[in-house]
């Protein structure tokens, strides 16, 4: 998708704007798809792939600058997966670990 956000960005003159992705995640519960275990797989692939610095496809060795939502599962959310979208719950007990890695 930041591909083609690039592409569009590029069609009307903007290809030297840097996209920021100011909040990616996954929820950890509250849906048939939201596990701990698919949250954590896919915190895991995008620091991985964030911190390898290898961009895009079309964006090859561009740093891609990524925020994850969130750091705390948020229980005053109505009920279901928006709640839980936390790397942490909120008595701050880790909900999955996440390698990030040294800088």
């Amino acid at each position: 998708m930041v591909d083609s956000v690039y592409s569009a960005l590029e069609k009307v003159g903007g290809s030297t704007i840097d996209i920021v992705v100011s909040e990616t995640g996954w929820p950890s519960a509250g849906n048939t798809d939201a596990t701990v275990e698919n949250a954590k797989t896919y915190a895991n692939n995008l620091v991985s792939h964030v911190a390898s610095g290898q961009g895009t496809p079309k964006r090859p060795g561009k740093a891609l600058e990524t925020y994850i939502f969130a750091m705390f599962n948020e229980n005053l959310k109505p009920a279901g997966f928006e709640r839980n979208f936390g790397l942490y719950y909120p008595d701050m007990t880790e909900v999955y670990h996440v390698n990030f890695p040294a800088s």
